[in-house]
């Protein structure tokens, strides 16, 4: 969905560049459009190994994944040889958020599994928050790594990307189509629909690393001061304003928001598909901004920060540190990813006794159902360097296979938690990380891999599959309709550079640092400066596919 984050922009630096021009035939200063329905010849057949792995303990409503409460008493071994034949090293990028881990052989996690991997992973593991500068540099410059994770919301920043793929990154399509995917037997257990937008140029250019859950956002409160203060959460939009003021008490530091912007836009049911569009009556494409959804939930954000609800830290930077925020009790009400929720309770819990933190439930400021944003698309794409001899290529793919096992596999319990003993302890609930597990294990492989989809237990926090699971399987049945499902969209470049500009104009506008009134010219500039160029794109796809 994820995203999912905000990134400063690098599109710009990308399309002036000029490097990746001349690429692609369908690739175009207007865009280009790929009807990924038709590709259904290029998608690796699917396949259960026919692993001996327990059934889940919770069933997810699709897209959302199944779960697991416990860990399955005995693991299963998926792969029986090294995937590696002893050959030089594989180089690979990959994204981190927080501290960065040790690299190469001053990491005991990476020996461990390089040494059942048989040939050595090296990482460059670059700064999350940072990422989308790094991605555009490295393909300005035509230097890639070996193996390069995209995450699924770069994509769309990234100018004339179906262009890159092309001239940067192996086409996969000979390796991995139908059933020459039997070669490598955990790919062939990942969602069709992960494969069906791993597709660039009408080849499978990427290995996807399929979501877990559909969710972008979601908005967090702390229920044990909620519990405290004899609060309730809110099921209107008055509601929320209410709770928002008994809330804020600036004379002990108490505020009732962090910037809340995205979640307040769902309420009011403003679109959210392909970041913001939506098909009106007309059959014609609309965007966000010029919805009267999107301005209702603006005008009430810019409500919010003029009654001074939001914490004045956040008030006065680009984002603060929204996190410490909320765990220190100074906000009571947060919008994160879904992927924040168990780290921060494991962490939390051990310094606040009590601390419980839940998602409020969804619902609609304008009566009728509510409206959640939200997607299928993977969580990142591998790319594998294109020009690398078949051998290579091969044993780059076997190394993916062995990083892609599933839950329940010795192979998952060592890429997620390391070494028994050292990464992590066995207790009778799961594996514990240690320390030196936090410090070491930073996602690296899962990062050039993926794996099928499951929610795994977290001993630390035994209710948080069951909560999580709970909130996801009642909020997937107000999934937003995309009138583009199955249509990948290569945005107008114009478009692209103009993303986060405009986005911080009217934060500007929510945060009272300009006038309200200037959101009519707002829209005026964003249709001009590549608005209708896109949704010239969009109405063409529709056109194009029948739709």
């Amino acid at each position: 969905m994820t995203s999912r984050r905000t990134f400063l922009g690098v599109a710009a630096s990308v399309a002036g560049a000029g490097l990746l021009g001349g690429c692609g035939e369908k690739s175009t200063r207007g865009g280009a459009t790929q009807q990924l329905d038709k590709l259904s010849s290029l998608i690796p057949a699917a396949k259960d190994p026919g692993l001996s792995i327990p059934p889940p303990d919770v069933v997810g409503t699709r897209p959302v994944a199944d779960g697991y409460t416990r860990f399955p008493a005995t693991l299963v071994d998926a792969i029986s040889e090294k995937p590696g034949r002893g050959g030089s090293a594989i180089r690979a990028i990959t994204p981190v958020w927080g501290p960065a881990p040790p690299a190469g052989r001053n990491n005991s996690y990476l020996v461990a599994i390089n040494d059942e991997l048989g040939v050595p992973v090296e990482f460059s593991v670059q700064d999350g928050l940072q990422y989308a500068d790094k991605i555009g540099a490295l393909l300005g410059a035509r230097d890639v790594p070996d193996l390069l994770c995209v995450p699924q919301w770069e994509v769309a920043k990234l100018a004339r990307f179906a262009d890159a793929t092309n001239a940067l990154f192996e086409d996969l399509t000979p390796y991995l189509q139908g059933s020459k995917v039997s070669a490598y037997p955990m790919l062939a257990t990942f969602p069709a629909g992960a494969w069906r937008n791993a597709c660039w140029n009408e080849k499978l250019m990427s290995v996807p690393n399929p979501t877990d859950g559909p969710f972008p956002w979601v908005m967090f409160h702390r229920r044990d001061l909620f519990t405290k203060l004899g609060l309730k959460p809110p099921a209107t939009i008055d509601e929320l304003y209410r709770l928002g003021k008994e809330i804020t008490k600036p004379n002990q530091g108490v505020w009732a928001f962090s910037d809340v912007f995205a979640m307040i836009q769902m309420y009011f049911r403003s679109p959210g598909t392909k970041d913001g569009w939506r098909r009106r009556a007309d059959g014609t494409p609309e965007f966000k901004y010029e919805t009267p959804e999107f301005k209702a939930a603006a005008e009430f954000m810019a409500k919010l920060y003029r009654d001074g609800l939001i914490h004045p830290d956040i008030v006065a930077s680009r984002g603060a540190d929204m996190k410490q925020l909320f765990q220190s009790g100074k906000i009571l009400i947060t919008q994160d990813g879904m992927g924040a929720w168990q780290p921060m309770q494991a962490e939390q819990q051990n310094v606040t006794p009590g601390f419980d933190v839940q998602p409020l439930p969804l619902f609609s400021a304008t009566g009728g159902d509510p409206l959640a944003w939200g997607d299928d698309e993977p969580i990142s794409y591998t790319f594998v360097k294109k020009g690398l001899p078949k051998d290579r290529v091969e044993e780059i793919l076997r190394v993916i296979n062995w990083c892609s096992a599933p839950f329940g596999t010795t192979e998952f319990q060592l890429r997620e938690f390391g070494v028994e003993g050292k990464h992590h302890t066995r207790k009778a609930e799961g594996p514990v990380k240690t320390d030196l597990g936090f410090k070491e294990i930073a996602n690296q492989y899962f990062f050039i891999s993926g794996r099928r989809p499951v929610v795994q237990p977290t001993p630390q926090t035994p209710k948080y599959v069951p909560d999580m699971l709970g909130y996801s399987n009642q909020t997937v049945k107000y999934l937003e309709k995309d009138p583009w499902d199955g249509l990948k969209l290569e945005m107008p470049a114009r478009y692209k550079s103009g993303m986060t500009p405009f986005e911080d104009k009217l934060t500007d506008l929510v945060r009272g640092r300009r006038p309200f009134s200037d959101l009519d010219a707002i829209v005026k500039e964003w249709r001009a400066g590549g608005g209708d160029e896109a949704r010239e794109l969009m109405g063409k796809a529709l056109a194009d596919a029948g739709r």
